[in-house]
């Protein structure tokens, strides 16, 4: 195991810059994840990292090694596929012991690590098996025994979940994660899902067009991001365009409402507001950022209430209120204040770009 460095890394196809000058830090049993849209850039960086993708400039070192030229099979990294790629002729012992005999181990050794290797992903006694019979979810763990058997430096995962059910990638996640700490093992993983990744990842990377947007542990991102786009892929948020007040504490919005809020960033052109920041009760109410407003649709979500809200400014927000807070039901129609909480109001730059 071992950290892993990436320098200036960029990747150009023609004329398309994939991943451009991308530069990050992996401490050694850290749990990364890459979480961007489709086309940012996240999958080639992994492949860069595994040596399939060549880099165009940059530079990648894992521990004090610079691996930059060299061949996948010289930089002891484990990767793990979306569609698990199982060899569908070989049982499961011999799937997870394939990159044990390329190194051409004794099979005395080999037989030890992937007995441990099946019992880190629980599937004791599935040796025999063929991958035809078992669940997307074993077929999964197999292909994480495969990857962890060969004891890789670092641990790459290319949207290992993307593939599995709702109830199943919770599953697999938590114990993915428990592998990974259990394991110790420096792990970068790719994902477009952004409750995967606030769950699993010590750290996440955002991307977007081959650019890092902000770096930093979920909360972080989630509290503070750095611009909208940030904001609107790291969980739900209302955005009120507008400026910042002469006060310098304040928002006002272009309905003219004026939010007292925790933050603003120079130059703030937008204020980020969460869904769960926003208190809601039926009938009139006055205080600091209290404002009249009309529910326009309300779901229920089991444990608490969607409210699509348009405020008497004419601007619209989403509010997220427990169940059984301020009405038994929330329907329709309902004239009501929305609140919202000045501690967790943010006002943030729009670009989706960070300065240089």
């Amino acid at each position: 195991m071992a950290a892993l460095h990436l320098t200036n890394i960029s990747k150009k196809f023609a004329e398309v810059v994939a991943v451009d000058d991308l530069s990050l830090e992996v401490a050694d049993g850290e749990f990364v994840v890459l979480l961007g849209p489709s086309g940012c850039g996240k999958t080639t960086t992994l492949r860069m990292i595994a040596g399939f993708i060549e880099a165009s400039a940059g530079a990648v070192r894992i521990g004090a090694r610079d691996v930059t030229n060299d061949p996948p099979y010289r930089r002891n990294v484990g990767f793990v596929f979306q569609n698990y790629a199982l060899f569908p002729h070989l049982h499961v012992a011999e799937n997870v012991a394939f990159g044990l005999r390329r190194r051409r181990l004794p099979e005395r050794e080999i037989a030890e690590r992937v007995s441990r290797a099946l019992a880190l992903v629980k599937l004791e006694g599935f040796e025999a098996r063929m991958p035809r019979q078992l669940s997307g979810g074993q077929q999964q763990r197999v292909a994480i025994a495969r990857a962890l058997v060969i004891a890789p430096d670092v641990l790459l995962l290319d949207e290992p979940l993307s593939n599995l059910d709702a109830k199943l990638r919770r599953d697999v996640r938590a114990e993915l994660r428990r592998l990974q700490q259990v394991s110790g093992i420096t792990t970068v993983m790719v994902t477009h899902d952004q409750d995967e990744a606030m769950s699993i990842g010590d750290r996440l990377v955002v991307m977007d067009h081959g650019r890092v947007q902000q770096i930093g542990s979920p909360q972080a991102l989630y509290r503070t991001p750095a611009n909208r786009f940030v904001a609107g892929f790291v969980g739900r948020g209302n955005f009120l365009n507008g400026a910042p007040a002469a006060d310098g504490k304040s928002f006002v919005s272009r309905g003219g409402l004026t939010i007292a809020c925790a933050r603003l960033d120079s130059g703030a052109d937008t204020l980020l507001v969460r869904p769960e920041n926003i208190s809601v009760r039926v009938g009139s109410a006055t205080g600091v950022n209290c404002f009249p407003a009309r529910v326009e649709a309300a779901v229920f979500q089991g444990s608490a209430f969607d409210l699509d809200l348009r405020l008497a400014s004419g601007e619209a927000l989403e509010a997220q209120v427990p169940a059984g807070s301020g009405a038994a039901d929330w329907t329709a129609g309902q004239e009501v204040t929305a609140k919202i909480d000045p501690d967790a109001a943010v006002g943030i730059v729009s670009s989706s770009s960070l300065p240089a």
